[in-house]
């Protein structure tokens, strides 16, 4: 009797440890279909791809005043009836985020 419950512990034991090891698993790939659906959109929102240092000194001043601590990675140009909106890409201590602003420094609230 006692041989029976060790092994249907040990049987529960090795199904617990496959089901967490495949759960573990399965992350990498939706954080890949995450990055290509992120990659997907910025394509779409006709932003052109520019070197963070081509921003304007206004755009590095917001993000040193506004942000402390944060620092742009990537940056995006786009143009629109006449105006210039920059999307960026930011790290705060580890933590990333997208911000939208405009050439003069200011801030835009973006629609998800």
């Amino acid at each position: 009797m006692k041989k029976l419950g060790l092994t249907l512990m040990a049987a529960a034991g090795m199904f617990l440890f496959t089901q967490n090891a495949q759960a573990q698993g399965e992350e990498p790939e939706e954080m890949e279909q995450t990055e290509a659906m992120e990659e997907a959109q910025e394509k779409k929102d006709d932003y052109k791809q520019i070197d963070v240092v081509a921003l304007p000194q206004s755009v590095k001043d917001a993000i040193m005043t506004d942000l402390n601590g944060a620092v742009a990675e990537e940056a995006w140009v786009k143009e629109k009836d006449g105006k210039t909106v920059y999307k960026l890409s930011l790290n705060t201590e580890g933590e990333k985020t997208k911000a939208y602003i405009d050439k003069e420094g200011n801030w835009i609230e973006k629609d998800k």
